[in-house]
């Protein structure tokens, strides 16, 4: 008997300590329900929104009752109890209390008024924050935040968010909160009201959400934190542009923040300055376009990369295993030799639309440059393209190629035309791609974001951003080749480039002049992105090239 009435009480408590709440949340003064509230646990990342009526149910199954439930809305006291206490009722209404509002006069001369825009500006549909609802409910219900620092009082207009693209089927319901700062991280909210805002396709314009809270009277100094929460779930998907390398924060419901290094979405703030006040510190202002480069939208190309076999062929794909690298190869198609080089941080799926047209004519060979797409490293010493020339020599070696051609694109027309310098008895015809003799032929505005991604890795000092970091310092020292040196390339060369690449075409020029068998071709209208974005063309001129 003793044994059951054990069993019941632990029974029991098991009842007591896993269930699921519901009620409502409503203002004490107005008794009018609050919508979209957050009610989780305090530290965890458990939550729930309220709903329009201000209703919530949540689960508190396996939460420790000692911890403590947290309602925060803007514009009201928090509220606070232990779960415990709070459980023991299973329909619940919790009343929030009103702040009082310290409203203070301010004058400002409008000639003191500076307008800025501050925060992460691209538009870019490559790199993405993604928010979709199908995957964990919790991941959804987090908040991601972008850190500011205002160096002189200013008042925020407008709060812009840039979208890639969506396919919500209705209305995206989500709030901003504007944070103070505490310990590097986002802290309280400043507001004294919520911002909550419905995002419909026609209110973006020029993929850009704005939304106009000059009425709102918020004002900042030092560092702040501007945060977005999604609250109702909706079918499809919302693509926010991000920036690479740019620091977000982000959590879950009332979790604790954290950095988030690869990407931040691009939110960015229309403020009026004040001159007038004092300047406790320098504003620290970004480039936005060095920070985050643009392309252009190559979206739809990696796309169709990743669904075709290249890079990842099992049934011809090897390693050739060297002393301080294994590096990974495809072989397609028979005939005169053709090494397709991929660009930085690329790999061999780059050449997706290439490798079935020029593999009906040639013998095409596509390798990932050692420590990109399937090659790996085993050195920890910096890169240049002597070492990648010496691995495609390698590679050819192994296969008993005796003489090869090249068609490089951007860091693979540079190894090329190391190739080209330092095995010329090896090498038949070269096709560069968008390359460059040394790195001031590089777009000045790519350059800065090139060094921008180097510092932040450096900053970092992760084993992750270790290769990263050693690819990008290759395009700031890299390469390095004179005049003199490619005047002695005697091999049949075609330059090609982009009439809008990030090599720049006086650069372009200059490479076709100082070597005495070349030929330029200028794409007109193009990017860097010619075999992705010309491929047909590009197809047909190598092809054309070959032959002659």
């Amino acid at each position: 008997m003793k044994k059951l009435n054990l069993l019941l009480c632990v029974f029991t408590a098991g009842l007591y300590f896993s269930q699921t709440i519901s009620g409502t949340i409503l203002s004490k003064d107005e008794n009018h329900p609050i919508a979209y509230a957050k009610i989780g646990v305090d530290k965890e990342n458990v939550g729930v929104i309220t709903d329009e009526n201000g209703n919530f149910s949540i689960d508190l199954s396996n939460t420790n009752t000692s911890g403590k439930i947290k309602v925060e809305v803007a514009g009201y006291e928090p509220f606070t109890e232990t779960i415990s206490d709070f459980i023991k009722q299973n329909s619940q209404k919790i009343y929030l209390k009103e702040k009082v509002k310290n409203i203070q006069e301010v004058k400002l001369k409008p000639k003191k008024l500076v307008d800025k825009n501050w925060g992460v500006n691209t538009k870019t549909k490559t790199v993405m924050y993604s928010v979709n609802p199908a995957f964990k409910k919790e991941d959804f219900l987090g908040e991601t935040a972008l850190e500011f620092k205002a160096s002189r009082r200013s008042k925020i207009k407008t709060i812009n968010l840039n979208i890639a693209s969506t396919t919500a089927d209705r209305p995206v319901v989500m709030r901003y909160t504007i944070y103070n700062e505490k310990n590097g991280f986002p802290n309280e909210s400043i507001l004294d009201e919520e911002i909550t805002v419905e995002l419909t396709k026609d209110k973006i314009i020029d993929q850009t959400f704005s939304l106009d809270v000059n009425d709102k009277n918020i004002w900042v100094q030092g560092k702040f934190f501007v945060g977005i929460q999604f609250l109702k779930e909706f079918e499809g998907r919302l693509n926010i542009s991000a920036a690479l390398f740019r620091t977000g924060y982000i959590r879950k419901f009332y979790g604790d923040w954290k950095k988030m290094t690869i990407a931040a979405p691009a939110i960015n703030i229309d403020v009026k300055v004040d001159k007038n006040a004092k300047d406790e510190e320098k504003q620290e202002e970004f480039n936005d376009q060095a920070l985050s480069y643009d392309f252009g939208d190559v979206s739809k190309y990696i796309e169709e990369s990743n669904k075709e076999i290249y890079g990842k062929n099992d049934g011809v794909g090897k390693f050739l295993k060297l002393k301080d690298a294994d590096l990974y190869y495809e072989v397609y198609g028979e005939g005169e030799p053709l090494f397709l080089l991929h660009g930085n941080s690329g790999s061999i799926k780059d050449f997706y639309q290439q490798i079935p047209e020029l593999s009906k004519q040639y013998q095409v060979i596509v390798m990932d440059t050692r420590s990109q797409g399937k090659s790996t490293d085993k050195t920890k010493k910096d890169f240049n393209y002597k070492i990648f020339s010496d691995d495609v020599k390698a590679l050819a070696s192994h296969l008993n190629l005796k003489k090869i051609n090249i068609a490089g694109w951007s860091d693979g027309g540079n190894t090329g035309l190391e190739f080209a310098l330092k095995y010329p008895e090896s090498l038949n015809k070269l096709i560069t791609i968008g390359a460059n003799a040394f790195p001031e032929g590089v777009d000045k505005d790519l350059t800065e974001n090139f060094m921008i991604k180097y510092k932040v890795s450096q900053l970092e000092n992760k084993p992750e951003s270790f290769n990263q970091g050693r690819l990008l310092k290759l395009m700031l020292k890299e390469p390095k080749i004179t005049n003199k040196q490619l005047n002695k390339i005697q091999n049949k060369v075609l330059v090609i480039a982009g009439e809008k690449d990030v090599i720049t075409q006086e650069h372009t020029q200059f490479l076709a002049k100082q070597m005495p068998n070349s030929e330029l071709k200028i794409y007109k209208d193009a990017t860097h992105m010619i075999p992705f974005e010309n491929a047909e063309q590009l197809n047909q001129d190598i092809l054309d090239f070959m032959k002659k």
